[in-house]
């Protein structure tokens, strides 16, 4: 196989090596440092001894992910304020690999929420997670992955999964009904009328805000409540012009925020029952960098 067949049959994983990365490390610049590390192990392998391209690709991804992850978390600790996903805006980065039945609904695996959550998973429970219950990799090949035992591999994935049922929000499957609640959502900002916005929020929504410590007036702790969550927002909206617009945010119904100098914030929203149970706000202009703006 010459070096340029390499390359053409390695740009038909690239997508779906982007999405798995994305997954396991929250970051589209992180994923796309591990593709192409990805892509220089696999320039340098014995190519006709690769008898199935995509399992030794997933399984040399998945291991660049699990030595960045060590570092990352200690990076993310040291953060200042509330660590969040870089947000994936449109139909790109996450979820064009899947197949369009896989588009009926929402994908959960992709999720701002769901990212928050694995954020919590150690670096081994969270790679073992994916690759079990997401990719439906077999825990042998898993253990291949992870350098541990299949049994070990098993209790990573146990543990994950309690862990993420206890953490992880409900969140409604239907795509046009988020796509109602948030279109609600953002008439009720406009509004200006805090019982209206509040109409739309759980009692106990949760919001979360990251500006990276370089954008002013970003709550550095959770925002619990339905009258606290809406007298903040409507404060910073009275406090700031952007013209919002609505966009697939992690594969779901969200807001972008333009304002004259580029894009300035994205927002995620988990619904369930009707009403918005978390609010994930990115304001940290190092992860708007990506988010194509309204006129694009």
């Amino acid at each position: 196989m010459t070096d340029e067949q390499a390359a053409l049959l390695f740009e038909g994983h690239r997508a779906y090596l982007t999405a798995v990365a994305y997954r396991l490390l929250g970051t589209v610049a992180d994923a796309e440092d591990a593709v192409q590390e990805t892509y220089l192990r696999f320039a340098r392998a014995d190519l006709a001894k690769i008898h199935e391209p995509r399992g030794w690709l997933t399984t040399a991804i998945s291991r660049i992910c699990l030595d960045h992850l060590g570092s990352a978390r200690v990076r993310r600790e040291q953060y200042v304020g509330q660590w969040l996903p870089e947000p994936v805006v449109g139909t790109g980065i996450g979820m064009d690999w899947l197949g369009p039945e896989d588009r009926v609904t929402l994908d959960d695996s992709v999720s701002m929420a769901m990212l928050v959550v694995l954020e919590s998973l150690s670096p081994a429970e969270r790679t073992a997670f994916v690759l079990h219950d997401v990719l439906s990799l077999s825990y042998d090949d898993v253990a291949t992955t992870v350098g541990r035992s299949e049994q070990a591999c098993r209790q990573l994935v146990s543990r994950a999964r309690v862990h993420i049922k206890e953490r992880a929000p409900r969140f409604t499957v239907d795509a046009d009904q988020q796509s109602e609640v948030v279109q609600a959502f953002l008439a009720a900002c406009t509004d200006g009328s805090v019982d209206t916005l509040v109409d739309v929020l759980a009692p106990e929504v949760v919001l979360r805000s990251d500006g990276g410590g370089v954008v002013s007036g970003v709550a550095m702790r959770p925002v619990i409540g339905a009258r606290n969550v809406a007298r903040l927002l409507l404060g910073v909206a009275a406090k700031h012009e952007a013209f919002p617009w609505t966009s697939r945010v992690n594969g779901a119904p969200g807001l972008v925020f333009e304002s004259q100098d580029g894009v300035a914030g994205v927002m995620a929203f988990t619904v369930d029952a009707g009403r918005i149970t978390e609010i994930h706000f990115v304001v940290n202009p190092e992860k708007l960098s990506r988010v194509p703006r309204a006129d694009h």
